[in-house]
């Protein structure tokens, strides 16, 4: 099966900023999401689109081979069959089509697939588990 997925913006870095440049055409679909301190954010690891890259399914987490020999679906990798990337941002400010948010993990000019508010779910911390090798380096740390 194929899907067609088509940017709705890109990522723009700054030395000291981070923000995210809706398209134009898409402007109107921002109507609201300032009452919302987060988003989330789907992008595409455009750097990483090789099919040498969309074929590993096995590596060691955050390039450590210390860490545990893993599924790519057990961490966050750029290396993956579909490179879509989820990542949660805090909104600082719109203003007109660009949002800028405390900070994002993606590189500059990463094409934005999709946004959506964030609104927590009630998961109580107990019932939640943890690899040791996310513990270890902090579940916040970057991730590969």
């Amino acid at each position: 099966m194929r899907f067609d997925l088509y940017a709705i913006g890109t990522i723009r870095l700054g030395e000291n900023s981070a923000a995210i440049d809706i398209d134009p055409r898409y402007a109107d679909a921002l109507l609201g999401l300032e009452t919302f301190s987060h988003i989330l954010v789907f992008y595409w690891f455009h750097e990483n689109d090789t099919p040498e890259g969309r074929r590993v399914l096995q590596l060691h987490p955050r390039a450590d081979p210390e860490n545990p020999l893993c599924g790519v679906f057990a961490t966050h990798s750029p290396r993956r069959p579909n490179l879509i990337a989820l990542t949660t941002c805090r909104i600082l400010s719109i203003r007109g089509n660009t949002i800028r948010v405390e900070r994002i993990d993606a590189k500059d000019k990463s094409p934005v697939i999709d946004i959506k508010c964030y609104i927590p779910e009630e998961i109580d911390a107990a019932d939640v588990t943890l690899p040791d090798w996310v513990v270890q380096h902090g579940a916040g740390s970057p991730s590969r």
